[in-house]
């Protein structure tokens, strides 16, 4: 793709970097016959080749009207363009840093700011998060649908064990998760304790993930550095940081990428990432006998497409025993993607429910996923129980 970058903008590392992303379309399409709002919507500029002319019209005018920027925001990031993409382009960190432009060019409706900033104020906010999740399950029978469709019912934590200050395996407990699906790593607590390795849980707090999404760049980048903070005076005494998260995992293994323009942070997020391990890496050298159940293994978009950990989960638990259910369209997001579920909630509900309808055909008894966003988004629209596959395996030892 050729482009004619502004004058103003040229000569900003972070355009360049774009700039080069966008010479590497060669417009061929491919990218549309995975993109889940082209697939819903069948409009070109809701589709990935779409938003990278929109993304290339930014940075030669410097400008952005309101409509361009509404096609950029119903993009999901699940990055399933990427995976088709023949010729390697990077498209979710291109949407990542047209999107931080475009907020500084153009005025988003008042009541999006507001909701964007309420989101980014309360939930990576633990001491705020948790007690309002609690307030909203005991009040969940009274609440409207809208709201209640995004109130999880409270999951008790099954399984206890101890963390050790010993251990070199250091577990994340995520910010949502911690409060909203503790049970998940405590599941991985206890299988790795059902092998002698103990583990350690950090209260890392939120990675940052939000805030960068949603255009919040400064605000997403200063609690990457803290995590960073954290985590990189402790690796020497470490084999493994795992986060049981895809979604954190995944942003996680992009603070280098993130984080490249900071001389103080580069380093460190490098060696940071490099003993990240998804909790699927850590465990697939294990032989366990589990028989019993019918599953559906849904594999997020960040494990797929952001980690390329692709049928890595279905392939251990088939070793393991378990039927798995045959499913179409695995490659397709279910349409949590974060705060997505509440920003876009048509586009939402109707990826959830085509994954559903995909998934429960095969008439599982369990649905079993691998990152919190995408658990309590598919348990809000149906019976069939929903659960981290962690927590599958936890209650079958």
């Amino acid at each position: 793709m050729k482009t004619e970058i502004h004058p103003r903008l040229i000569d900003l590392p972070l355009v360049q970097e774009a700039d080069a992303i966008l010479r590497k379309c060669v417009h061929c399409g491919f990218c549309t016959a995975t993109c889940p709002t082209y697939q819903l919507l069948g409009d070109e500029l809701d589709g990935p080749r779409g938003r990278i002319y929109l993304i290339k019209n930014l940075l030669e005018q410097d400008d952005i009207d309101d409509k361009s920027v509404q096609h950029l925001d119903r993009c999901l990031t699940c990055r399933a363009c990427e995976t088709t993409c023949p010729s390697g382009v990077e498209y979710g960190r291109l949407l990542d840093i047209g999107k931080q432009f475009a907020a500084e060019r153009s005025s988003a409706p008042f009541l999006r700011r507001l909701l964007s900033a309420a989101l980014r104020f309360v939930v990576p906010r633990k001491v705020l998060f948790k007690p309002l999740l609690t307030i909203s399950q005991w009040f969940r029978p009274l609440l409207p649908a809208f709201l209640k469709s995004h109130v999880p019912s409270k999951q008790p934590v099954r399984h206890a064990v101890k963390s050790s200050n010993a251990a070199r395996v250091l577990l994340l407990g995520g910010c949502v998760q911690s409060s909203a699906t503790p049970n998940v790593v405590a599941s991985l607590q206890k299988i790795l304790a059902a092998i002698d390795t103990e583990s350690r849980l950090v209260d890392e707090g939120c990675c940052g993930a939000l805030d960068y999404h949603l255009a919040a760049h400064e605000q997403g980048m200063a609690r990457m550095r803290h995590v960073i903070d954290l985590l990189y005076p402790q690796l020497e005494q470490v084999d493994a940081i795992v986060s049981s998260a895809t979604g954190c995992g995944v942003t996680i293994a992009e603070y280098p990428d993130i984080l490249k323009y900071d001389n103080d942070y580069a380093d460190k997020a490098r060696a940071v990432a490099d003993k990240l391990v998804d909790p699927v890496e850590l465990l697939e050298s294990l032989d366990l006998n589990l028989t019993g159940k019918d599953v559906a293994v849904h594999t997020p978009c960040s494990m797929q497409h952001g980690l390329g950990l692709n049928g890595r989960v279905e392939a251990l638990l088939s070793k393991w025993g378990l039927r798995l259910t045959a499913h179409k369209e695995g490659h397709l997001c279910c349409g949590s993607a974060g705060t997505y579920s509440i920003l876009q909630p048509e586009l939402s509900t109707s990826l959830r429910d085509r994954k559903l309808n995909n998934l429960e055909a095969g008439q599982p008894s369990v649905i079993v996923t691998a990152n919190v966003g995408c658990q309590l988004h598919l348990q809000s629209g149906t019976e069939t129980h929903v659960m981290h596959w962690l927590e599958l395996v936890a209650d079958l030892l």
